[in-house]
């Protein structure tokens, strides 16, 4: 199986810097900070100044971080599921590399069964016979899978991508 790196680098630095700023507010709250009263700005002076003359920068900021906050938001979503058309089956995917044992290489490779049909994906090396591939898949795989998981009418979609 494929870790998600991605995923777990992402959340180790959201975390962590959640985690500094909450301790940052946390020492400047109880006057623990590098001896410094608890009503010393944070801003220095000249930057307040031009903050106050000039509001702008800060709208601009609060937009980034609206934007930044609707990715994350949509990166969470995604992570969960959401959006993706049925469930995984891991009996359909097993049969999909047994029949195709004979192909090396392949990755990405998955079964969903949806309301109305079933998703099968497949990714194959540029190297593997893409002909035989799709001919035991039409043959014999994709209808071994559809009886077994649904009845034989449903409707089957196969996604195959060759990388390159």
């Amino acid at each position: 199986m494929r870790q998600y790196t991605g995923n777990r680098v992402g959340l180790a630095v959201v975390g962590g810097t959640l985690a500094s700023l909450g301790i940052y507010a946390w020492l400047r709250g109880h006057d623990r900070f590098f001896d410094l009263p608890p009503n010393a700005r944070v801003l220095p002076a000249h930057t307040t100044r031009s903050l106050s003359e000039e509001p702008w920068p800060l709208w601009g900021l609060a937009l980034g971080l609206l934007l930044l906050s609707l990715v994350s938001l949509r990166w969470l979503l995604l992570c969960l599921g959401w959006g993706r058309r049925g469930a995984h089956n891991g009996t359909g995917t097993a049969m999909l590399f047994v029949g195709l044992k004979g192909v090396d290489g392949l990755s990405r490779t998955g079964v969903r069964v949806g309301e109305d049909a079933l998703r099968i994906t497949l990714t194959c090396p540029s190297a593997a016979d893409v002909g035989a591939v799709v001919n035991k898949l039409d043959q014999d795989i994709v209808g071994r899978i559809r009886r077994e998981i649904r009845d034989d009418e449903a409707g089957t979609v196969v996604r195959l991508h060759v990388r390159r």
